[in-house]
């Protein structure tokens, strides 16, 4: 009798999982090195425009008659809401300070936590956020149209640089009015806070201007212009370089007025952790 014929054992099934992991992994590191490289493209693309309006504020008979018109535009109609915005902050600062100070800290420090919190930091960031809003849109809005309608083309046939006719301009007006505009929302946040100590918290004036005082320096206020005077810079140049890069008709004017004030805050909120880790840490150590 033969002997029965032994089988082969089977082979286990092959688990997917090590392709699927793999293709993941794959995908997910192409997805990375694609943002990476449209970053830094953007990056390139900032510092070149930049560079451009830099070099096109040499030619000061083409921007200087526009600047006044920009600065009224950009700053002037711009104060109604940094005062609003600054005085409705202060308020909320004096009672909330009020609430946590109470039977342990002296109520004369809400006026110090007013003064610093409105100075240094709240009536520059907010402020520049909401004119964010406003200015940088506008400006995109408006150079978006420009560029789509086949205006800039025509500045460019006439021999204007559009830099310094366009960009310039807007630039400078938003650098100087950005300041201007915090200066007043400041004091119109440390004065609806004292009015909210005042009248809400039944804390003299005497009193709270003694809390203003205590730990008051010149520096807060130049800390908190010289973040405006940036983030007017941020805004205006970031609202010209998404319009002048406008495409695609009416929508493309709506893509670029979001996309600059988008831009805009993350650059405001970059360049607000920059100036506190250039001037505050150095002062705290």
């Amino acid at each position: 009798m033969s002997a029965p014929a032994l089988s082969s054992p089977s082979q286990p099934p092959t688990s997917p999982a090590p392709a699927i992991l793999s293709g993941l992994t794959r995908r997910a590191v192409t997805s990375v090195g694609r943002t990476v490289r449209s970053a830094i493209g953007a990056l390139g693309k900032g510092a070149a425009f930049t560079l451009g309006a830099i070099v096109s504020a040499r030619e000061v008979r083409t921007w200087a008659p526009h600047v006044g018109t920009q600065a009224r535009l950009l700053g002037v109609n711009s104060i109604p809401i940094g005062m609003f915005i600054s005085g409705f902050t202060g308020i909320v600062l004096a009672l909330l300070a009020s609430y946590s100070f109470t039977g342990a800290i002296p109520l004369y420090f809400v006026g110090t936590l007013v003064q610093k919190a409105v100075t240094m930091e709240l009536a520059p960031v907010l402020t520049g956020l909401a004119l964010a809003g406003r200015v940088g849109a506008n400006i995109a809005a408006e150079l978006g149209t420009m560029r789509v309608t086949e205006q800039v083309d025509a500045l460019e046939t006439l021999s204007f640089d559009p830099l310094a006719y366009l960009v310039v301009p807007r630039v400078i007006a938003g650098t100087l009015m950005f300041p201007i505009v915090v200066g007043l929302s400041m004091v119109a946040g440390i004065v609806a806070g004292w009015l909210a100590s005042y009248y809400l918290l039944d804390l003299s004036s005497p009193q709270f201007v003694k809390g203003m005082r205590l730990f008051f320096e010149y520096f807060d206020v130049r800390y908190g212009l010289v973040k405006a005077a940036s983030f007017g810079f941020a805004v205006a140049l970031v609202g010209c370089a998404a319009g002048l890069g406008t495409r695609g008709g009416s929508q493309g004017v709506g893509q670029a007025a979001t996309s600059a004030v988008v831009r805009s805050a993350v650059l405001i909120l970059v360049l607000d952790a920059f100036w506190a880790v250039v001037w505050l840490l150095g002062r705290a150590t």
